[in-house]
């Protein structure tokens, strides 16, 4: 565990440059006091690391000091190709590029590590898109990644679904999201907003570049986003019951109370009367709709309706010997 620490605090000081005692030990997760030996350990190995007192200090590598350690483990080896989206990375124009750079660090993996890698490209691939959809066309995505990469804003033509459907605007590329298969930027001026890279109807380069928001978090926004966006999918509740063993027909809202029948009270959420209407009558009698009063009522009518209109038209149909000897006589 040490050594593999130690590599680390190489790595780190070797990539990222001059760090105080308090920032590797944030990275690392360790105590600033583990630190200290650490560095002491890698001082006695010959390693030219030098402190910098003051405010502004820190440890540091000699300039031009270089390690050819990378402590890379099979597992580590491993996840790197397995990371790797040959497609995700065409539809930016970097296919070649991450071929190359798969190559590259195949070729420079311990001999004994190599297979790991090859096990897991011939084991493993991965494939986004969903089936039954087609493949988004994106042409501008290149275009969009160029901007998000340079800094660069855009002017696009954008289709939105509400009226008026095709505007114009004026983006500055914060980041690009890959989700199910499809592309998505985030982009300003101002509040992110997100949009479909597919939607983009028509885009042109320009060479004014923005500024990029320095508290701004692709990850952390994008997590914020899908929560607000299934927050604003199912807007209402409905309270239910459900038979033992019957799933919860959408994300339940308050923790579930198993009553004394056995049944299980839950509430709900659901996207609209019409959308919880269609999903709860797939349960059957396997759910009771309690709240609200039209979804209840609706789903009473459904199951009304098919009962009185066969009722009114079936006929009662004589079984057995009876039935056999109606028969008969209806031949003669």
């Amino acid at each position: 565990m040490k050594s593999s620490r130690l590599v680390s605090v190489l790595l780190l000081l070797q990539t990222r440059g001059r760090m105080t005692a308090a920032q590797l030990a944030e990275e690392l997760e360790v105590s600033v006091r583990t630190v200290y030996r650490d560095v002491e350990a890698l001082s006695a190995a010959g390693v030219p690391l030098y402190a910098d007192a003051g405010h502004s200090g820190g440890y540091r590598l000699l300039d031009g000091y270089r390690t050819r350690l990378t402590g890379m483990t099979a597992d580590e080896a491993e996840a790197l190709f397995l990371a790797g989206a040959p497609g995700a990375a065409a539809q930016l124009g970097l296919g070649s590029v991450l071929a190359a750079a798969q190559l590259k660090v195949r070729a420079a993996l311990p001999s004994e590590l190599r297979p790991h890698a090859d096990r897991i490209s011939g084991r493993f691939h991965l494939d986004a898109p969903g089936w039954y959809a087609d493949a988004d066309e994106t042409p501008y995505l290149p275009a969009v990644a160029d901007a998000v990469w340079n800094r660069r804003a855009v002017h696009v033509l954008y289709r939105r679904w509400r009226e008026p459907t095709d505007v114009e605007r004026r983006l500055e590329p914060y980041g690009l999201l890959l989700k199910a298969g499809r592309w998505y930027v985030v982009a300003g001026p101002g509040v992110p907003r997100t949009y479909r890279v597919d939607q983009i109807l028509r885009l042109t380069a320009t060479e004014e570049e923005f500024t990029h928001p320095g508290d701004f978090d692709l990850a952390g926004y994008w997590a914020a986003y899908q929560r607000d966006f299934h927050h604003r999918l199912r807007p209402a509740r409905a309270v239910v019951r459900l038979a033992p063993g019957v799933p919860l027909p959408g994300p339940a809202q308050t923790d579930a109370h198993v009553e004394e029948d056995g049944w299980t009270r839950v509430t709900v959420a659901i996207e609209s009367v019409d959308r919880a209407h269609a999903d709860f009558l797939r349960l059957g009698s396997g759910i009771e709709v309690l709240d609200p009063p039209e979804l209840r009522d609706r789903i009473a009518r459904t199951a009304t309706e098919p009962a009185e209109r066969y009722g009114h038209r079936a006929r009662p149909v004589t079984a057995g010997p009876d039935r056999g000897a109606r028969s008969g006589r209806s031949r003669r």
